[in-house]
Order: C-alpha cells, then sequence, then structure tokens
C-alpha cells in the first residue's frame, strides 16, 4: 500500500509540472493561426509520457524523448519563419525528462519545474534587463566573475604549496572571488539607488576596494566642493565600516575560528563608525545640500583583485618568513608593514598561517590588531594628503573611537 501510494504521489508530481509549464507556455503561444505548436495539453501530456516511460525501462524513456525531439523539429521547420526562437521547443523535451525525473526524485523534479516556469514568464523582464538594464562592460565583468568561480575554483589545488608551504591556490582565488563579488554587490546597489543616497553610499561601497583609496576620493571631492563637506565626510567614515565587513567576511573564508575570537571588537569598531557615518550623513541631508551624483562605470576591476591577491600573497611569504627568523616580534613587524597598505592583506596572511598550523589561532589577534591600527595611520596620511583641516580633523577624531574601542573591547572581553 505504500508502494502504490508512493507511485501515485509521483504521478500526480509528474502531472503536476505538466499543468505548471503548460500553463505559462498556454499563456504565451497566442491564438489562430499564428499559436504556437504546444501549450496546456501537451506539455501535460509530455510530462506523463516520461513519467510513464520511466515505469518501465530507462530505454523506453530515451525512446520517448528522441520521439518528441523529431516531433519537435518538424514542428520547428515548419514554422521557422514566423518564430526562430526554440525556447517552448526546448522547455517540450525537458518536460518529458522531469516527468520521468518525478518518478524517482521527486522533490529536484519539482524544484526544477517551478525555476522553469519562472524563467518562461520572465521573458520580458530579463529581455529588458539584459538589453536595456545591463551594461556591455557590466555583462562582461559578471561573466568574469561566473567564469572565475564556475570554471577556476573548483581546479585550484586546496593545499599548501610554496615557500614555507602558507601558499593555499584555492584560498587565494576564494578572496579573488569575494572582492570581485563584494565590489559587484555595491555596484548594483549603487545603479539601484544612484544619486539620492549619494556620497555616503558612494564611500562606503568603495571602501571594499580599498579605504585609503576612497577617504583619498572623497577628500579632494569636499576640498573641491566644501558644500559637500558632511555628504564626504560619511563617505570617508563608512568606507572604513566596509573594511571591517570585508575583513569580517574574509577571515571566516581563511578562517573561521579568529572570526569567533575577534568578532566582538571587529562589530565595535565597525559599529561606531557607522553611527558616526550616518549621524554626518543625517547632517547632510538636513542641511538641504545637493548631493553630487556617482555614476559606477564598472561593477569591479579584475586587475585590481588580482593584484590585492597577489599583495596578500606576498605578504603570506613574508609574514612566514618573519616569523620562521625572528618568532611572534617578526609577524607584528610584518603586519604592521602590509597594514599600510592594505589591512585585509595583513590579517589574510595571519589566517592562513593559523589554518596551516604555523601560527595559534591565539596568536592572530595582535597582529591583526597591529595591522588594523596601522591602517588607519595610513587613512589619517591620505587625509591629510587629500582633504581640508575639518575633513582631517573628523577622519582622525572617527578612527580614533573606532580603533579605540577595537582595542578596549579585545581586552575587555
Amino acid at each position: 500500500m505504500v508502494i502504490e501510494n508512493s507511485l501515485w504521489l509521483n504521478l500526480a508530481t509528474a502531472l503536476g509540472i505538466g499543468l505548471l509549464i503548460g500553463a505559462e507556455r498556454e499563456r504565451s503561444k497566442g491564438s489562430g493561426a499564428q499559436r504556437a505548436f504546444a501549450g496546456l495539453r501537451t506539455f501535460t501530456i509530455a510530462s506523463l509520457l516520461g513519467a510513464i516511460s520511466t515505469l518501465f525501462s530507462f530505454w523506453l524513456l530515451a525512446i520517448s524523448v528522441l520521439c518528441v525531439m523529431i516531433f519537435v523539429a518538424v514542428a520547428y521547420f515548419a514554422r521557422r519563419n514566423e518564430d526562430p526562437g526554440l525556447t517552448t521547443e526546448i522547455a517540450l523535451v525537458f518536460t518529458v525528462i522531469l516527468g520521468g525525473l518525478a518518478m524517482s526524485q521527486t522533490a529536484m523534479a519539482a524544484a526544477l519545474a517551478v525555476v522553469i516556469a519562472i524563467l518562461l514568464a520572465a521573458k520580458q523582464p530579463l529581455h529588458g534587463f539584459v538589453m536595456k538594464v545591463i551594461t556591455k562592460n557590466e555583462l562582461h565583468d559578471f561573466l568574469i566573475l561566473a567564469a572565475a568561480t564556475l570554471i577556476i575554483l573548483p581546479l585550484m589545488p586546496n593545499r599548501f604549496i610554496g615557500p614555507f608551504e602558507v601558499i593555499n591556490p584555492r584560498n587565494l582565488w576564494l578572496v579573488v572571488i569575494l572582492i570581485m563579488l563584494i565590489n559587484a554587490l555595491g555596484h548594483i546597489a549603487l545603479r539601484w539607488f544612484g544619486s539620492r543616497i549619494g556620497l555616503p553610499i558612494a564611500g562606503f561601497f568603495s571602501g571594499f576596494i580599498s579605504s585609503i583609496v576612497a577617504i583619498g576620493s572623497m577628500g579632494e571631492r569636499t576640498k573641491e566642493t566644501p558644500a559637500l563637506m558632511d555628504a564626504g565626510l560619511a563617505g570617508a567614515v563608512l568606507s572604513s565600516v566596509a573594511t571591517m565587513l570585508q575583513l569580517a567576511i574574509l577571515l571566516a573564508a581563511v578562517h573561521p575560528p579568529i572570526l569567533k575570537m575577534l568578532g566582538l571588537p571587529l562589530v565595535a569598531g565597525g559599529l561606531v563608525m557607522a553611527i558616526y557615518g550616518a549621524w554626518l550623513a543625517f547632517n547632510a541631508h538636513q542641511n538641504n545640500i545637493e548631493q553630487a551624483s556617482y555614476q559606477p562605470k564598472q561593477p569591479f576591476k579584475a586587475k585590481l583583485a588580482l593584484m590585492l591577491t597577489l599583495v596578500i600573497g606576498l605578504a603570506l611569504i613574508i609574514s612566514a618568513a618573519l616569523k620562521a627568523w625572528f618568532g611572534e616580534q617578526g609577524l607584528l613587524v610584518a603586519s604592521a608593514i602590509a597594514g599600510l597598505a592594505d589591512v585585509h592583506s595583513a590579517a589574510i596572511s595571519v589566517a592562513t598561517l593559523a589554518a596551516s598550523h604555523q601560527l595559534s589561532t591565539a596568536g592572530t589577534s595582535l597582529p591583526i590588531l597591529v595591522a588594523i591600527s596601522v591602517n588607519a595611520i595610513a587613512k589619517v596620511i591620505m587625509a591629510v594628503i587629500s582633504g581640508s583641516k575639518k575633513f582631517v580633523a573628523i577622519v582622525i577624531t572617527s578612527h580614533t573611537i573606532q580603533i579605540g574601542t577595537v582595542w578596549v573591547v579585545w581586552y575587555w572581553f
């Protein structure tokens, strides 16, 4: 009785798959002489054909799929001058396969049917997005991100190699992907919100690339246009929030135990800067200052992500060498030097040493905190070079509060 109930449930799922996809195609096939060749009944019968064929043998399913493909090919060539598309034809063949799959993998078949129905129904929004919303450069960059994630990452060896055995190619490539992904998400948000949020959101997402560069850019802009001072300061301060967030994400990817240990200090440091930046952004809004528009040019720069990862790899080797030659003191010096340019490279190098069991997890806290502190000094130096006195004063104040909070929370908790 259980077997019979299971069989009827699988057949009902196959029936539902055909009805779901067929209902969508019925609404899209039109009417009259120009209507498409397949609709609700055709898709339902095709799904049940796949299900019944599977009950007898795999070869009967293969023959059924082949027969449907022949019918589809004949129908396509008979109407190719009217509609050159192949969507309905491919969907019909796939429905036969889904009907067969429903007899053994019911949940997977149902889920795939829902996905197919959504894709079919979303024809206009998808076409409009690809043709009118997304630019050619954006599509190119997103294809690079997809290739880096789906093709290159699985090929990367997941073992420690190189000098001092601290280079893990998979982890380093994962860093490349994370940098590009975070920047792409920031780019999408900027495209959606535009200049309504203005410099604060631009500064925040620029911080994922480089908070030092973001502060330099905001300093130059506020120096040229003093009326944008509060908005530019908000962007400069919020860029450091992005630094903390990205640092937490990268630590979680490389060696999660470090994030558990430093999570509270990082959250506290990011939170005080978020509050400070939100207050500055609120002041800019209250003053009714017209914010300069920010037009993102591309989702991310693959070369920049690769360069940052190379810096991280170099920092890994230097940190391991200094630790091997001079112990913990050498690692602190290496972290401080790396922190002048990029805090993430220093933190990842230390985290990788811990992941490769060359450094205890407890011994990672001090080098990472030193790197964060030195990086804050580099930001202040950039503010002095690029901004006005008020800009420098706020940058110094905000980062002093942030670093002080991080150290205090780490010491007490």
